[in-house]
């Protein structure tokens, strides 16, 4: 079928992630993430700020991570939770260099994942957090490129 991006824009830029988090490794995961899926798209190229038809900005809001699956006991035994789920929520716009009306304006996006992990819980929580910053980007990338 093709892109369905708008016909005049053949690349994009990534601005720096904002990030109002306290999860430091969310932003250059987010990125790099977000470099990713356009990439995986092939409707926009990316392109440094200053060469792009139109620069993306995005703003991590919150993350939380909760667990799904209460501890449980098993005669004399109690089993911590394994299975966590983690939301990032972010919001994100478009605007082309130069022009004060966005091309897309602010929208917010959310996705959550569930993850578990078997020794370290910092190891399956980046993952987890990997994944959810994974379909969020799909997400922003289908936004963006689906929005004609």
């Amino acid at each position: 079928m093709g892109s369905m991006m708008h016909p005049q824009i053949k690349t994009i830029a990534i601005s720096d992630i904002r990030n109002d988090t306290r999860e430091p490794l969310l932003t250059p995961v987010m990125r790099n993430q977000l470099a990713a899926a356009f990439q995986f798209d092939n409707s926009l190229s990316l392109k440094e700020k200053d060469e792009a038809d139109c620069i993306l900005y995005c703003r991590i809001v919150s993350v939380d991570t909760r667990s799904i699956r209460e501890s449980s006991t098993d005669a004399d035994r109690t089993y911590r939770p394994s299975e966590f789920q983690i939301t990032i929520n972010a919001e994100f716009m478009v605007k082309i260099p130069g022009k004060s009306e966005p091309l897309i304006p602010l929208r917010s996006v959310s996705r959550s994942v569930n993850y578990q992990y078997n020794a370290d819980p910092n190891v399956g929580k980046y993952y987890g957090m990997r994944q959810a910053a994974y379909d969020l980007s799909r997400l922003i990338v289908q936004y963006t490129t689906e929005a004609w």
